[in-house]
């Protein structure tokens, strides 16, 4: 069984961060005599707080199934009510942050392979942080060597091989490819912030489930026309 995953984050308030946190986070900002610039850089760096597992949580993790191609999307919430969407062959699921990581290294545990959009550079290390922090134990090593992609398939490390070409977001492949971008539901990744801050947690558990699909899409082209042996 392979697993395609994705998460979406959120950032702690800055005001929340320890003033010793804020004064790191801004030192740069500060250096900057021009106001406009400084002021430009300060939200700039508070916007980014979502990029970072110091600085942010896990809202929502998004998990197929290729074998069934059965979606299952953890989410932050309380009550104990599970949604299923029958047609779509998505679940989601209310949990608390520690749950969803404990559940997430169960699952991708028992899979192959991983598959992910980015994942090498931010889900699977985020991921690794957070559940650290929580003290929880990482099943399993996705992040070995660059160029071993026998337990992970990085998708835009593949489409760029390695690198050595021009990188593109996923909206941008799968528009590209002819594949429905998660995109056009009007929800991009910059905006799940505020989605958060306005409590539509569900929306953003919504667009993660479509990230998921869109990332199988794009893995099977990859698989068909570009995995040469």
């Amino acid at each position: 069984m392979n697993l395609i995953f994705d998460i979406e984050t959120a950032g702690y308030d800055f005001e929340s961060l320890h003033e010793s946190q804020q004064e790191f986070l801004l030192r740069y900002a500060e250096q900057e005599k021009n106001s406009a610039k400084k002021e430009e850089l300060i939200e700039e760096a508070k916007r980014y707080l979502s990029l970072y597992p110091l600085t942010a949580r896990v809202i929502a993790i998004g998990m197929m199934n290729t074998e069934t191609e059965k979606v299952m999307v953890l989410y932050e919430g309380e009550n104990n009510d599970d949604l299923v969407v029958e047609e779509k062959n998505i679940k989601y699921k209310p949990m608390s942050e520690e749950q969803m990581l404990k559940s997430f290294w169960q699952y991708s545990g028992k899979a192959e392979k991983v598959i992910t959009f980015n994942g090498r550079n931010f889900d699977i290390p985020f991921l690794m942080v957070r559940s650290a922090m929580a003290r929880i134990k990482s099943s399993k090593n996705f992040m070995k060597t660059r160029y071993d992609s026998k337990e992970h398939i990085d998708l835009l490390e593949q489409f760029t091989f390695y690198g050595i070409t021009k990188k593109f977001n996923l909206d941008f492949y799968c528009r590209a490819f002819g594949i429905e971008s998660p995109k056009s539901k009007g929800i991009t990744g910059m905006e799940v912030k505020e989605l958060y801050k306005a409590g539509k947690i569900k929306d953003i558990a919504v667009y993660c489930g479509e990230d998921v699909r869109a990332t199988y899409e794009l893995y099977k082209i990859w698989e068909t026309h570009l995995n040469v042996k």
